[in-house]
């Protein structure tokens, strides 16, 4: 799975105009299942993102995680994070996961990182969706359990 993290003050999603979902402190996590994932790369995942120190202590030092924060997570599905940009200017999106299996893991990403403790907000699978955040720091971190 691949995921791009944003550690926000604020962020929310909206289809159709309708907010759908929205985080005060937190995480933006915009999450895509690849091709041969199952539920224990989501697993891992959830486990990697609840516990990875990126938010400031006291002295301002990246040295506390989303659980010490009490801070929320909103989580997207944004298959366009398996573009393959190999080759020419169009890319190709074959290395994500099925749509059937996209969405299967999404939601049991998004379930695994509620049932971290962390306060979870989600947008809706496959739907044209904005979203709108103010990025923290700016800090954004890069995952994907195939490294």
């Amino acid at each position: 799975m691949r995921a791009l993290l944003q550690r926000v003050t604020r962020a929310s999603v909206s289809v159709d105009n309708t907010v759908i979902g929205e985080i005060g402190p937190g995480l933006l996590i915009l999450i895509c299942a690849m091709q041969g994932d199952t539920e224990a790369e989501a697993d891992r995942l959830a486990a990697k993102i609840a516990k990875l120190r990126i938010f400031k202590d006291d002295a301002g030092r990246m040295n506390r995680a989303l659980l010490d924060t009490g801070g929320a997570a909103l989580v997207v599905s944004q298959f366009t994070l398996a573009a393959d940009t190999r080759r020419g200017n169009r890319p190709g999106f074959s290395p994500a996961a099925a749509p059937e299996d996209g969405e299967r893991l999404y939601e049991y990403f998004a379930a695994q990182i509620q049932a971290q403790g962390i306060p979870t907000a989600t947008g809706r699978f496959a739907a044209d969706m904005a979203v709108s955040l103010t990025n923290d720091g700016p800090v954004t971190i890069w995952l994907d359990t195939a490294d």
